[in-house]
């Protein structure tokens, strides 16, 4: 009988002993969770606090019983601390804080990723007692709820305007309080282009949210005035206070376990795999947010998202049992609900684009979301990127009133980059209308077309 150990109780581990579980239901199948709560949707914490979603117990995808339920063995409270790659063990720190070896046959690691502070001081010794928060786990959660209720903070600043940033600008504003969202770049949600980054920008400030932009901070200190950010804003000194800090400025890769063991680093500072999630570590597989990623345009990239981590996560767990799976690749697609707004991307922006060798070309268009004739019809606002050597899509940004359907809109785009079509064979695509929810030329097919008569190439409608 197979032992398998996979570590990590978010995506990336859990979907890979699910799948070893499935296909080999004889399995041993051990999970190493560093706290006590497997399988939670990190993604839905904002919304816990927005109020929307309660209780926090709904957060979980499925309960210790339900993983229980399928044969594996969840050591919860549990930190991995160390792999002998030779002797097929991993070394754990169990609840009561002993030392125990665990040997294995085939090994996953999930470590995930852990919070970046970019350099900011003073977050080594400010605490959520002290009213300064990260927001990347479910103690992480405890904590900013348990301050928000004891302390009833009347104000927040949050550091940084990413996807995290924004969804949890709503729910402290959606909780009463005045927020003021700091960015480094020239427009929030830099993964999009600044004119489509405008949009949301005028989004949090419809809402009452203070944006303020081409600020960097560097540190953040406990004042009389409560919470004191101190940075650089245009050259100038930038100095604020507020009752609570939420820094939220990206991650980085865990990579200490497997780096220890012997594995090596690549993009982005995270774990080399294969296309089968094998790090090159005999009996040693690797997925989720703390591996590089294979992009189907850009090759080995470091992209940690949740979906790519799912999909990560299964095929180890098929591999590690002697499968030959090979994870198909990602382009990077992601969306964001900003209040009523909603903004997504897939494949490449320009300048990611040049730099990756491409002859891009990228070109504004807009659309309605259905027949303006039927009421309710709003604008979608596209940002189309493609190859002008052969036409290629490269990318897509769309941001658009919700209820557009701006998350299935920018599906399409990513099944047509994940294919290979060109922009005029979107036109081609046989997609689904009524005048309450499209027109016959879909508003994806619109924005495609609008590229095409920019690059003076033949249209595909008349």
């Amino acid at each position: 009988m197979t032992h398998l150990i996979a570590i990590g109780g978010s995506d990336a581990g859990i979907s890979a002993a699910l799948r070893a579980r499935e296909l080999d239901p004889t399995t041993d199948v051990s999970v190493v969770v560093a706290d006590q709560y497997p399988n939670f949707s990190i993604c839905g914490i904002p919304y816990y606090f927005t109020g929307e979603v309660a209780p926090w117990q709904s957060l979980a995808h499925r309960t210790t019983a339900d993983l229980e339920a399928t044969g594996m063995t969840l050591r919860l409270n549990t930190l991995a601390t160390g792999i002998d790659v030779p002797g097929q063990r991993l070394t754990v720190r169990t609840p009561d804080g002993t030392s125990q070896d665990l040997a294995y046959d085939e090994l996953i690691v999930g470590t995930g990723a852990i919070p970046s502070y970019a350099g900011i001081t003073g977050l080594d010794d400010l605490t959520p007692a002290d009213g300064v928060h990260v927001i990347h786990s479910m103690g992480d959660t405890f904590a900013l709820d348990q301050d928000l209720t004891q302390r009833q903070p009347a104000s927040a600043i949050i550091v940084g305007a990413g996807y995290v940033g924004l969804e949890m600008a709503e729910a402290f504003t959606a909780r009463g309080m005045r927020v003021t969202q700091l960015q480094r770049g020239p427009e929030v949600l830099s993964t999009l282009d600044p004119e489509l980054g405008a949009l949301v920008h005028d989004e949090l400030t419809t809402h009452g949210v203070d944006v303020i932009t081409n600020t960097t901070v560097s540190g953040i200190q406990k004042t009389p005035a409560g919470l004191t950010v101190t940075g650089v804003q245009h050259g100038e000194p930038f100095v604020q206070s507020a009752d609570l800090v939420l820094v939220v400025v990206g991650v980085r890769p865990n990579t200490a376990l497997l780096e220890n063991a012997g594995a090596s680093l690549g993009a982005g500072g995270a774990v080399v795999v294969d296309e089968h999630m094998h790090t090159g570590l005999p009996h040693v597989w690797a997925a989720g947010d703390g591996i590089i990623t294979h992009h189907r345009l850009l090759g080995p990239t470091y992209l940690p998202l949740g979906t790519t981590a799912h999909k990560q996560g299964r095929i180890a767990g098929e591999n590690a049992l002697g499968g030959d799976r090979k994870f198909a690749g990602s382009v990077g697609t992601q969306v964001v609900k900003v209040f009523d707004l909603v903004a997504a991307r897939t494949g490449l922006r320009d300048h990611e684009a040049t730099a990756a060798g491409y002859t891009p070309s990228t070109v504004t268009a807009a659309a309605d979301d259905h027949k303006r004739y039927y009421p309710g019809a709003h604008p979608i606002h596209f940002r189309i990127t493609g190859d002008t050597r052969d036409g290629r899509l490269l990318g897509a940004q769309l941001v658009g009133k919700r209820g557009t359907e701006v998350a299935k809109r920018v599906d399409t785009f990513a099944t047509a980059l994940h294919t290979g079509l060109t922009i005029d064979q979107i036109s081609d695509l046989d997609l689904s209308y009524t005048p309450p929810l499209g027109s016959p030329w879909d508003a994806v097919q619109v924005a495609a077309q609008t590229w095409q008569t920019t690059q003076r190439l033949t249209p595909a409608t008349a």
